[in-house]
C-alpha cells in the first residue's frame, strides 16, 4: 500500500485529490496538512511514501517545506500548483521535488505519482515541445 500525504491550504482541493488518488486500489492518503510547517511535522509523524505539496500556502510555502523534508529523508515530493511555470519547476527540482503538476490538469497527478514511485521525475512543463 502506497501512503500519500496531501498538503494544500484549500480543503476542497485536498478532498478532490484524495478522491482522485484513492481510485487507485493500492494508494491511500495517510494524512493531510494545510500549510508547509504542518506538512513537515505531519511528514515526521507519518513517514508517507509520497508527498503532494501545494506551492503557495501560509506559514511556509511548498518549496520551503520540500527543502526541509528532503533534509530529513529521501521521499518523493510532487509540487501540485496553480502557478506552475518552467521557472517554478526548476525551483521545485532544486528544492528536492521529483515532479510538478498544474492543478488545472489533475489527471497528470496520477501519472506523476506513478513516475515518482518508479524513481523517475515528472516535470511536464520541462518536457513540452
Amino acid at each position: 500500500m502506497v501512503r500519500i500525504l496531501l498538503v494544500d491550504d484549500n480543503q476542497l482541493v485536498r478532498r478532490s485529490l484524495r478522491k482522485l488518488l484513492e481510485q487507485h486500489d493500492e494508494w491511500r492518503v495517510c494524512g493531510e496538512a494545510s500549510n508547509g510547517r504542518e506538512a513537515v511535522t505531519t511528514f515526521q509523524k507519518l513517514r508517507p511514501d509520497v508527498i503532494l505539496l501545494d506551492f503557495k500556502m501560509p506559514e511556509m510555502n511548498g518549496l520551503e517545506a520540500a527543502r526541509e523534508i528532503t533534509h530529513q529523508a529521501n521521499v518523493p515530493i510532487l509540487l501540485v500548483t496553480m502557478f506552475l511555470s518552467d521557472q517554478l519547476a526548476q525551483e521545485a527540482r532544486k528544492a528536492g521535488a521529483q515532479g510538478a503538476c498544474p492543478k488545472e490538469r489533475v489527471s497528470c497527478v496520477v501519472n506523476a505519482v506513478e513516475a515518482v514511485l518508479r524513481r523517475e521525475t515528472y516535470f511536464p512543463t520541462q518536457n513540452a515541445a
